[in-house]
C-alpha cells in the first residue's frame, strides 16, 4: 500500500494487461477488483506451476476473484498459498481458497509477527492508529523461515524475510524473478506506518534485494519492475530525500511531533493525512536510532522531535 503522492514513477514499468494474463517465465497474474488509493489498480495474485500450483496473495475475499483465480489454475489444481504479509488486501481470500482447494498456506506469521520490541512498545501504547488492513484472523499452516525453500512440480520458491512495510513481510524468489509483494511496488512508495513499518528495516530490504540481483520484480500493486536496480535506488534515494526533507522541517521550524511535520511537508488530502503523520514518525524513529534526532523520553506516537 502507498500513500505518498509525490512518489517516484517506475520508467522500466512493463504494463499489466486485463487478468488472467500470462507473464514471462510461466507466471499468471489475475488482478483482484479492489482499486484505491493505497492499492492502485488493485491486489496482483500470481499463479506458478501448471500441475501442483501456488498462488501468491489470494487477495481480499471477494468471491468473483476467488473464482477468476480458479479459473486461471484450471489446468491443474492449487497445491500451494503463500502469503507476503497480513493485510487484508493479501490474505483475507486465503481462508476460502484454501478450503476450496485444500492447498497448504505459507507465511513468514500471523499480523503481528516480527514487530521489535519498540514496535510492540508503540502498539501496545495505543494512540494515533495505524495498522492499516491488518488480518487479525490470518494464521498460516506453515511458518516459514528466511532462506526456507518450497518446491513442488515444476516450481521452487525461497523466502526471503523482507521488513518494512509489515515485519512479517516475505518476498518470494522464483529463479531470476522475485515476486516482492508490497516492499517494492510498481506504482508508488510504500506505506510504512509504525508499529508495523520500520524504516529501518526498509532500507535493509531495499539493499537485500539489491544484492540478489534479480532480473525482474513483480510487487503486488503496479506493474512489473523490469529494470530492478534502477527501481530500488529510486525509492532508497526518495526516502532519504524525505529524511532530508524532515530533518530541514525540524531545524528551520524547531521541535515538532509527527503530526505537525506531516502537516507542513506533505500536500495530500485529510483521509491521507493520518497516513502520512506515521510515514513521518517511521523516518523519526529511525533518525533517533541514528542520534540526528532526539525527544523527551521514551519514544511514543506523540512525541516531539529536535534536531540534534
Amino acid at each position: 500500500m502507498s500513500n505518498d503522492a509525490k512518489a517516484p514513477p517506475n520508467p522500466g514499468a512493463a504494463a499489466m494487461p486485463p487478468q488472467p494474463h500470462d507473464l514471462p517465465d510461466g507466471v499468471r497474474l489475475v488482478l483482484a477488483p479492489n482499486p484505491s488509493p493505497l492499492t492502485g489498480a488493485g491486489t496482483n495474485s500470481f499463479l506458478i506451476g501448471r500441475d501442483e500450483i501456488a498462488v501468491i496473495d489470494p487477495g481480499p475475499d471477494l468471491p468473483a476473484h476467488r473464482q477468476a483465480i480458479l479459473q486461471a489454475a484450471a489446468t491443474g489444481r492449487i497445491t500451494h498459498i503463500f502469503v507476503t504479509h497480513a493485510h487484508r488486501d493479501h490474505s483475507e481470500g486465503v481462508a476460502a481458497l484454501a478450503a476450496e482447494t485444500g492447498a497448504e498456506v505459507l507465511a513468514f506469521g500471523d499480523a503481528l509477527a516480527g514487530r521489535s520490541p519498540l514496535m510492540q512498545r508503540l502498539a501496545e501504547s495505543g494512540g494515533a492508529g495505524g495498522g492499516e488492513g491488518l488480518d487479525l484472523t490470518f494464521r498460516p499452516h506453515r511458518r516459514l523461515a528466511d532462506g526456507e525453500t518450497v518446491a513442488a512440480g515444476e516450481w521452487s520458491l525461497t523466502a526471503l524475510h523482507t521488513p518494512g512495510h509489515a515485519g512479517n513481510h516475505l518476498s518470494f524468489q522464483w529463479g531470476q524473478t522475485i515476486f516482492c509483494g508490497d516492499v517494492v511496488m510498481g506504482w508508488s512508495t510504500t506505506l510504512i506506518s509504525p508499529p508495523d513499518g520500520d524504516l529501518a528495516d526498509y532500507f535493509r530490504s531495499l539493499d537485500r534485494l539489491a544484492a540478489v540481483a534479480p532480473a525482474r520484480l513483480l510487487p503486488a500493486h503496479g506493474q512489473m519492475i523490469a529494470d530492478p536496480q534502477t527501481r530500488l535506488t529510486e525509492l532508497a534515494q526518495h526516502r532519504r530525500a524525505r529524511t532530508a526533507q524532515i530533518l530541514s522541517a525540524l531545524r528551520e521550524g524547531g521541535p515538532s511531533d509527527a503530526a505537525g511535520l506531516a502537516a507542513r511537508i506533505y500536500e495530500v488530502g485529510p483521509a491521507l493525512l493520518p497516513a502520512a503523520t506515521r510515514n513521518v514518525l517511521a523516518h523519526l524513529i529511525a533518525l533517533a536510532a541514528l542520534g540526528a534526532v532526539g525527544n523527551d523520553g521514551e519514544t511514543a506516537w506523540n512525541s516531539r522531535f529536535h534536531a540534534m
